[in-house]
């Protein structure tokens, strides 16, 4: 089944029409969209390179993800309530977009990554085990912060790519 007719349909909703007409409406919600990733992107960051080893050695591990993870949920929210306007407001160029297809499976991935890898900080401390008593993760790590930064070229390019 073609994905044409429903973005048709979607295009043509009044939603869809004042997305698009109302001039300060696109604007605003992608500079909402851009701060919300730079929120997730700043605090996926900081609390990776905490988890590598990297950075803040000197405050709990725990303390340092349960601060920023809070800040990478609520922002992922946002992002995705953006990030839907912006899809209901001009459909037919970002559903058929291969590039916004890759940037939410990137998104999925780098979210599921971050969760998996903060999940055991974010439960109450078990007395008998140190904050720093963890799997080796840097690769991990590593790999997380690359996610991110390759969604963001993703949703650069969306612009771009057809």
């Amino acid at each position: 089944m073609s994905s044409i007719p429903i973005i048709a349909w979607l295009y043509a909703t009044p939603v869809s029409t004042a997305i698009r007409d109302l001039l300060w409406v696109v604007p605003t919600v992608q500079s909402i969209h851009i701060i919300a990733i730079a929120v997730i992107f700043g605090s996926a960051v900081i609390s990776d390179l905490r988890l590598a080893g990297v950075l803040a050695t000197d405050e709990p591990l725990r303390g340092v993800v349960q601060r920023y993870y809070p800040w990478m949920r609520n922002a992922l929210v946002v992002l995705l309530a953006t990030g839907l306007i912006m899809a209901i407001g001009e459909p037919d160029r970002v559903l058929l977009n291969n590039t916004f297809w890759l940037k939410m499976a990137l998104v999925i991935g780098a979210f599921t990554l971050a969760w998996r890898l903060r999940r055991p900080f974010l439960r109450p401390a078990v007395p008998a085990h140190s904050d720093d008593d963890k799997p080796p993760v840097k690769a991990l790590v590593w790999l997380s912060i690359a996610l991110w930064c390759v969604v963001i070229i993703c949703g650069r390019w969306i612009a771009y790519s057809i």
